[in-house]
């Protein structure tokens, strides 16, 4: 009897040490990440919604922005190189010193967007609509590979 109620509390006591670390393998949504965080490198923001978002210095590098809406979002010094933002809506963003760098702007709506000191070189431009668009200072070198 002695030997089974060892056995029992020993299963036990392994199966509630079990149960933490499984909850720290759930799946944490990228959105959240990212705002708490500021940061989220290489994570996947498909069609996120981001629109008004205060995103100032933030790592989305490499990221997938396709189809995200971050209208009005302020992306001052966010770093984007390499991200990609095919048909994101990024109208009335204001982007100071935001990098682009190698960033799939390909169908992007930068319309009436604020784009002083940003960088922009060796981006993917196709069909980018940036009517309206404001800005100064910009190193801009389209033509990256789609």
């Amino acid at each position: 009897m002695k030997s089974i109620f060892l056995t029992a509390a020993a299963l036990f006591s392994t199966l509630s040490l079990a149960a933490p670390v499984s909850a720290t393998t759930e799946k944490i949504n990228p959105v959240q990440h990212l705002l708490e965080t500021r940061e989220c490198y290489g994570c996947d923001l498909t069609n996120a919604n981001l629109q008004g978002a205060h995103l100032i210095g933030v790592d989305l590098r490499k990221a997938n922005l396709q189809g995200a809406n971050l209208e009005e979002a302020n992306l001052e010094g966010a770093d984007l190189t390499g991200a990609n933002l095919r048909s994101a809506d990024l109208t009335g963003a204001f982007a100071n010193g935001t990098t682009f760098d190698n960033a799939n702007l390909t169908n992007a709506d930068l319309s009436d967007a604020n784009l002083y000191n940003a960088q922009v070189d060796s981006a993917v431009m196709i069909g980018t609509d940036i009517s309206g668009a404001d800005g100064f200072d910009i190193n801009l070198g389209i033509g990256g590979e789609e």
